[in-house]
């Protein structure tokens, strides 16, 4: 299955502002009926057959944060116009976002990236850019889709 981030609405049936029932509901239709894993918590986040995870962040009742974990094969991607986030090399994904957004190494972790005006951001727990054995760093392993206001700083944001 295909999940396309269409930033700052959301994707598939998670919609960025719906409420947290709603929210859960859209979660659980993404599960795979027949393969339901034992780690799924409604109301947080399920894990589908490729390994894909897929998680709800609710503030205040509402959606405010859709995030992906990178899936152990590829029968589950996830895109951006057409960029595979977790089948490409992140150094890849970063060169090819740059030429629709502005997006930047994180100050507090220069292996992950936030391209702000987007409400996207990409994360890897270290910087392997020259070695695709080291899967971890080499690919991001998460993809992170926020509410507006999501990245401003406190007491900046929409309420």
């Amino acid at each position: 299955m295909n999940f396309e981030l269409a930033p700052p609405i959301g994707v598939g049936p998670l919609h960025i502002g719906m409420s947290r029932r709603e929210a859960d509901s859209a979660l659980q239709s993404l599960r795979e009926p027949t393969d339901v894993s034992p780690s799924d918590r409604p109301g947080q986040h399920i894990f589908r057959p490729s390994g894909l995870m897929i998680s709800i962040g609710c503030t205040r009742d509402r959606l405010e944060s859709v995030e992906f974990g990178r899936p152990s094969n590829s029968s589950d991607a996830v895109l951006f116009r057409g960029i595979d986030v977790f089948a490409l090399p992140a150094r890849e994904v970063v060169r090819r976002m740059t030429a629709l957004t502005t997006i930047a190494a994180d100050p507090d972790d220069p292996a992950s990236f936030v391209a702000s005006d987007l409400l996207l951001s990409f994360w890897r727990p270290f910087e392997a850019d020259d070695e695709p054995d080291e899967e971890q760093g080499y690919y991001f392993t998460t993809v992170l889709l926020a509410r507006p206001g999501y990245y401003d700083g406190p007491g900046q944001t929409d309420a």
